[in-house]
């Protein structure tokens, strides 16, 4: 009973709440304003959709103080606006919302000043602020972190960047970046710590990263360059393990900025150093382990040395490539033994399966023909790979002079045994129109000018031809070379020329020509024969003349045996390789003109530090005449000009007869020595240091019994238009009359 009346009570006062309840909420409704409207005043550039858009408050919404104010805000937030504002007016039939809003200006301009180290345009590239640009002081902000960012990356790391607004009329402003450079903040100190094997200096030796010395105004010393410190922690982890250091750990660089200086601190855990232990193979064997481990090099070291051990890796894997295991695997087991400190290396060899070249496609090519591509190629379809073979067809490819770029692109084939071979070939333009000229003492100024084509046709097939012109000369010249002649490599040219010449003593009008072939006998090893005839006109002969000069008709039929090695990897500009060649040429086979001469050449291209390149050259030669026969003038040996003895006029160093008659050598020497290095790389413009000697003998006349020699600068660019060279030579020890030397200038080929 008494539970009944509890629950009567509780359900009368549910009741009477719900009564209270209600009446509250339909006294609210008839209280509550509505939103009849909302406007913005105040912009001009901003479109009122693009404001609106971010508010909540909308026409026929309950008004709401606290709304208003969240709208204000995300307006403010919005970036574009120095001043934000609402007023609400109050109607009968609701209020009107009007957001007053004051516009930031439009940047018209961004001005630099202070900058030197960092041009206009740099810095312009770099920062997101443009002409017409909202003007944001967040945004002014970032980009004064960036500008400062760009000054660390050049070392001045106590760069400082404020602005200036300057306000201007229509709602506009320029933007000035005021920059404060400071001084480039160098390294002070590079300090090791835990070294005790080596000492500072010749750990730092080892470093590209240096001190601040006394010549760091004209050199880069003391700069810091991150990527550059990071190769150099590398390169010396590198030293460590590679002299028996091999749990050496070389920790990060701590970098410290004080002042205006750089400190650096390397900490250098060096362990003990590991003498060689025991040196094996495992694994599959292609050839005898006894005769496979003979290329193995690292059981000759006396301590660890970890770029020996991976030369060795890289020599196993080769052997195994070159027998067609393109996939063969080599791991080097390293175990050390602490207590006797040595190291012991296992190379484990998996050799996997022969791999077979199902395809040889070639890409990139639209001018040279397949065929041309193909026959340079030491490797062929379904035969195993070899990556020798394939290493001398990319040599051989560029070795063409067709090519600006080759790539090898292996894909799978259609088994696992299956290589598809990709060989893309970047084309250069191999027709070449060049220029030059000079002064001498037989043709005084002279210019000269041809026109050649490398790649004629796509064919591979050379034409050339050629006009020199001056005071004294004229002389044309036409060649044609078939590389391949009945699609073997035997090559075949034919030469025909026409020259006039007028000498200080005597006048020679010729024509002539010849055909050759050419055969490849050995590796990089061609051997040629030429037959040639000419026919010389000499006249308007001088008494003060060579008596090797022979009047009236002179016909010449000779022959020419050559053996010619060239494993340079470049015509123009070669940076390795040799070239080497040996010719007899016989002259008497009909006409009054009989001798036997014999020439040698060497040249030897070895490259040196910081893509320097060494260049060593000789030649040398011997001429004889034959009996009943003559010996022209033409024939003998001259030196001087610029491809034998530079800063010598042109065939200036002879032998003399009656003390100034010159009547040329029959036998010479000539030495030549060249460093070049490279100025722009990129395109192929290198400079050179020289130093010449050479000299001309005969059994009759005089002439000096040492070698004339000379030394001298230059500089050679693969231009557009052709090799171009230009060179000063100074002669040591001039004699009276010849000068200290001339400068040269020709567009071609060089030794």
């Amino acid at each position: 009973m008494k539970y009944d009346n509890y629950m009567q009570k509780c359900m009368m006062l549910i009741i009477v709440l719900n009564l209270i309840f209600l009446t509250t909420a339909v006294a609210g409704a008839e209280d509550a304003v509505l939103i009849q409207q909302v406007l913005v005043q105040g912009n001009q550039r901003i479109e009122d959709d693009a404001i609106l858009r971010v508010t909540r408050a909308k026409a026929g919404d309950v008004y709401s103080d606290a709304l208003l104010s969240e709208d204000l805000q995300a307006i403010y937030n919005m970036g574009w606006f120095d001043d934000v504002r609402v007023e609400v007016e109050k109607n009968l039939d609701g209020n009107t919302v009007i957001f007053i809003i004051k516009e930031k200006p439009t940047i018209r301009e961004t001005i630099f000043s202070g900058n030197a180290v960092l041009d206009d345009e740099e810095l312009k590239e770099n920062v997101d602020i443009s002409s017409g640009s909202i003007l944001n002081i967040f945004k002014i902000r970032r980009n004064i972190k960036i500008i400062e960012s760009l000054y660390k990356d050049k070392n001045y790391h106590n760069a400082k960047v404020s602005y200036i607004i300057e306000p201007l009329e229509d709602s506009q402003a320029n933007l000035e970046f005021e920059i404060e450079e400071g001084e480039k903040v160098r390294i002070k100190t590079i300090t090791f710590d835990g070294n005790s094997a080596y000492d500072s200096k010749e750990l730092l030796k080892i470093m590209e990263t240096s001190e601040k010395g006394f010549w760091s105004w004209l050199t880069s010393s003391g700069e810091l360059n991150r990527e550059e410190l990071q190769q150099d922690i590398y390169q010396l982890s590198a030293f460590y393990q590679n002299n028996g250091y091999a749990e050496a750990r070389i920790g990060e660089p701590e970098i410290e900025y004080r002042d205006e200086w750089i400190y650096i601190l390397i900490k250098i855990n060096e362990g003990p150093r590991f003498k060689m232990g025991q040196v094996d193979l495992k694994g599959d064997f292609i050839i005898l382990k006894e005769e496979l481990i003979t290329h193995i090099m690292v059981d000759e070291e006396a301590y660890f040395n970890r770029d020996v051990i991976r030369q060795d890796v890289l020599a196993l894997t080769d052997i195994y490539a070159d027998r067609g295991y393109a996939h063969a695997d080599v791991f080097p087991e390293i175990g050390t033994d602490p207590e006797n400190l040595t190291v012991d290396i296992t190379f484990h060899i998996t050799k996997n399966k022969p791999v077979y070249f199902e395809r040889i496609n070639i890409h990139g090519n639209t001018k040279t023909r397949d065929k041309v591509i193909r026959r340079e190629l030491k490797v062929y379809e379904q035969e195993l790979y070899s990556s020798r073979r394939l290493k001398r067809s990319v040599s051989d490819l560029y070795r063409q002079d067709f090519f600006e770029d080759v790539k090898v692109k292996p894909q799978r084939g259609s088994a696992e045994d299956q290589m598809i071979l990709g060989i893309e070939v970047v084309e250069k333009p191999t027709g070449t129109f060049t220029f030059g000229g000079g002064y001498s003492a037989v043709d005084k100024l002279y210019v000269m000018a041809s026109v050649s084509e490398r790649n004629f046709l796509g064919r591979g097939q050379i034409l050339e031809f050629a006009v020199q012109t001056g005071g004294t000369s004229r002389q044309y010249s036409f060649g044609f070379t078939e590389p391949w002649l009945f699609d073997i490599p035997l090559s075949a040219g034919i030469d025909a020329y026409k020259q006039e010449r007028e000498y200080d003593d005597y006048d020679r009008d010729s024509f002539g020509g010849g055909v050759r072939f050419g055969y490849p006998l050995f590796d990089f090893t061609r051997g040629y024969i030429k037959y040639a005839y000419d026919v010389s006109d000499i006249d308007n002969i001088s008494e003060e003349a060579s008596p090797y000069i022979f009047p009236g008709r002179n016909v010449e039929s000779s022959v020419s045996l050559s053996v010619v090695y060239d494993s340079r990897n470049r015509q123009f500009n070669p940076s390795e390789g040799s070239k080497h060649s040996l010719t007899f040429k016989y002259s008497g086979l009909g006409g009054n003109i009989g001798f036997s001469k014999v020439t040698a050449e060497t040249g030897w291209y070895f490259p040196l530090f910081w893509g320097t390149v060494g260049f060593l050259h000789g030649e040398g030669g011997y001429i004889w005449e034959r009996s009943e026969k003559y010996l022209p003038d033409y024939e003998r040996f001259y030196l001087g000009g610029i491809n034998s003895v530079r800063g010598f006029d042109w065939r200036e160093i002879s032998p003399v007869i009656d003390d100034d008659i010159e009547i040329g050598g029959t036998e010479f020497v000539q030495f030549n020595v060249e460093y070049l290095f490279p100025i722009i790389k990129e395109s192929g413009l290198v400079g050179l240091f020289f130093y010449d000697a050479g000299n001309t003998w005969a059994d009759e006349g005089t002439s000096d019994s040492g070698l004339r020699d000379s030394f001298g600068f230059g500089i050679r660019w693969f231009s557009p238009m052709g090799p171009l060279r230009l060179e000063r030579g100074y002669i040591i020890d001039p004699q009276p009359g010849e000068g200290s030397g001339r400068w040269e200038f020709s567009m071609g080929g060089s030794f």
